[in-house]
């Protein structure tokens, strides 16, 4: 029970992880194309 439990955390966190990376990397290409136009 344990090591499932254990797995279902990693998946979620790898899931959550992945769409903030999506965030974070559009919203940094957002603010170099503002540094960029500047």
């Amino acid at each position: 029970v344990h090591a499932s439990i254990h797995n279902h955390f990693n998946q979620e966190r790898h899931l959550y992880s992945r769409k903030n990376f999506k965030l974070n990397r559009s919203t940094a290409l957002a603010e170099w194309r503002e540094l960029s136009a500047a």
